[in-house]
């Protein structure tokens, strides 16, 4: 008879890890921000603004949808530099339309 555990085997965390869960959480954040502000800039009123804080919630739901989780254990490195470019973008865009 053989013994199984029903424990899954824990992965071993490095600092790499807890980092770019950081840094993902920051830019999210800040990613559903700016996308409010540019909605408020291109739109120039509230309703652009609701619009992109509404966009940017699809978008946390899109991130979950791809990763399984907002913040999973494990998050590849190219999605937090496509999420790093895509809001240099956004704050392009920002200034662009502010200016």
């Amino acid at each position: 008879m053989t013994y199984h555990s029903t424990e899954p085997v824990p992965r071993p965390k490095t600092a790499g890890a807890d980092v770019k869960t950081f840094v993902t959480a920051v830019l999210l954040t800040f990613g559903v921000g700016l996308l409010g502000m540019v909605g408020w800039a291109v739109l120039s009123s509230g309703f652009g603004g609701f619009l992109g804080l509404v966009g940017g919630v699809f978008a946390v739901v899109w991130w979950r949808h791809i990763h399984g989780k907002v913040f999973p254990k494990v998050i590849p490195t190219k999605s937090v530099v496509i999420l790093a470019v895509v809001i240099a973008v956004l704050a392009l865009i920002l200034l662009l339309t502010a200016g």
